[in-house]
């Protein structure tokens, strides 16, 4: 079975110490990694769970605009209950893209730094 993983180091990794976490985790470069997490993610999971509270407000409330026919046995609830999946996997795919872009190479240097690699 093939894996993206490498294997582990033969050396062991140097542990740091709580003065280094402590101070990694004020370091302006950690703040950063953060803003940009945060400045993605938060806004996206407030969009996410205000569409599928309207599906499903629209779901108790317009039964009869939720019943309206689009074609054939596709009605606009149908169409609506798969676009959340849709969404789901785009949000999904969006961050993974997001992370690999901006937020991996910022946290790969800083574990780096931190195991004394740099």
């Amino acid at each position: 079975m093939a894996t993206e993983t490498p294997p582990p180091p033969k050396t062991p990794v140097a542990r740091p110490s709580a003065e280094e976490f402590v101070a990694v985790r004020e370091s302006a470069e950690f703040g950063e990694l953060r803003r940009s997490h945060r400045s993605f993610a938060f806004p996206l999971t407030v969009a996410f769970i205000a569409w599928y509270l309207l599906y499903v407000l629209l779901s108790n409330y317009a039964g009869d605009f939720m019943g309206t026919k689009l074609a054939g046995n596709l009605n606009v609830a149908l169409a609506l209950g798969l676009a959340q999946f849709l969404t789901t996997f785009l949000i999904a795919w969006w961050y993974a893209r997001h992370a690999a872009a901006k937020l991996d190479p910022k946290a790969e240097a800083i574990k780096s730094r931190m195991e004394g690699g740099e």
